[in-house]
């Protein structure tokens, strides 16, 4: 039997102890075990979630290119002082055909920018007011509603294991998480690229479709992930069969990454996904919710828990990251802060 990605309704992780609370604990804590992917509705921010309301995030795409350039990182314009935030553009020859902006946590809180030299907590290079009018605001309201679900989904993951609601609290107090915004366009078939092999194209329900997202799983925690209505996302499941993830209004898919699962003992399981062509232009906003930088990472108190060398959460994503073809050519721009051994 094929398993289904099961949409839950979270309205309850906001209020007080219920039964009610209770139940959708242990649903989110079925999916963050099994198939390691869910859909959640129900939510304060879920307004954001409709054809409009994500329209007002995605009039980024629609800037002049003499404007997305004022906003490329360094690896794309070696005048540009950002490496880690900022705009990437289409790579014609790779897997994953996609053009965006990486955003960090400076969107929401110009107050908080951090001080540090360190890359990870780089300002955003962000377009103007006058060239995009509002768009920064909603860009900002955006950002703290996911890092608010974000948070109760930590809290009912740390519910669901048994442990303190508030453990993971600390770690994410000024997190460097992320807000991405991609446009996935249709790829030229004249671009020269060859795309009938393996890492290019599947065959799905009897058609070949292009790959434009290459397998992976997330290396962080989670990833809250609003589609635009348009399929394409695809998650495997426990038996290693692809499955559609519905791309449906007013919910957000929900991943695990490979650093909960190994943070919690394999208690929650990241999952391997991909994007293929749909027949239109399609655009997603991930949101990857973070801990601060210094945020050292344990062994937690779990019977479960493996044992393994405390390392910072900087470093870990650091190395991570810059493995993708849009972070390429910067791995060495960043030395390693590693946790200090008592």
């Amino acid at each position: 039997m094929t398993q289904d990605i099961e949409t839950i309704g979270i309205a309850d992780l906001f209020g007080p102890p219920s039964p009610a609370r209770d139940r959708t604990d242990a649903r989110i804590m079925a999916a963050a075990s099994g198939i390691g992917f869910m859909a959640v509705r129900d939510f304060p921010g879920d307004a954001w979630l409709t054809p409009d309301n994500r329209g007002r995030l995605l009039r980024i795409f629609a800037l002049p290119d003499t404007e997305k350039q004022k906003l490329l990182r360094w690896n794309f314009d070696r005048t540009r002082k950002n490496v880690y935030r900022g705009w990437f553009p289409l790579q014609p020859k790779a897997v994953s055909y996609k053009e965006g902006i990486d955003m960090g946590p400076d969107i929401a809180d110009t107050a908080g920018i951090s001080g540090s030299d360190d890359p990870l907590c780089e300002p955003t290079p962000l377009p103007t007011e006058d060239a995009l009018p509002g768009w920064r605001a909603a860009a900002a309201d955006y950002y703290r509603a996911m890092e608010t679900v974000g948070n109760a989904l930590m809290r009912s993951i740390a519910r669901g294991l048994g442990l303190p609601e508030t453990i993971f609290d600390p770690y994410f107090e000024h997190g460097i998480s992320t807000l991405r915004l991609i446009r996935y366009p249709l790829r030229d078939a004249n671009a020269g690229v060859d795309i009938s092999g393996p890492d290019f194209s599947v065959i799905h329900k009897g058609e070949t479709r292009a790959i434009i997202g290459r397998e992976h799983a997330d290396s962080g925690f989670v990833t809250l992930l609003a589609q635009d209505g348009v399929e394409g996302l695809q998650a495997k499941n426990l038996a290693g069969e692809w499955i559609d993830v519905p791309p449906a209004n007013g919910t957000l898919a929900v991943n695990f990454g490979q650093l909960l699962e190994r943070w919690t003992g394999g208690g929650v399981r990241a999952t391997r996904h991909r994007v293929i062509a749909p027949k239109t232009i399609r655009f997603s906003i991930p949101f990857f919710y973070e801990p601060r930088v210094d945020a050292e990472i344990a062994p937690l108190p779990m019977s479960s828990a493996e044992a393994f060398e405390p390392f910072l959460y900087g470093d870990y994503l650091w190395e991570s990251a810059t493995n993708f073809v849009e972070m390429s050519g910067i791995k060495h721009l960043r030395q390693p802060r590693r946790a200090k051994v008592s």
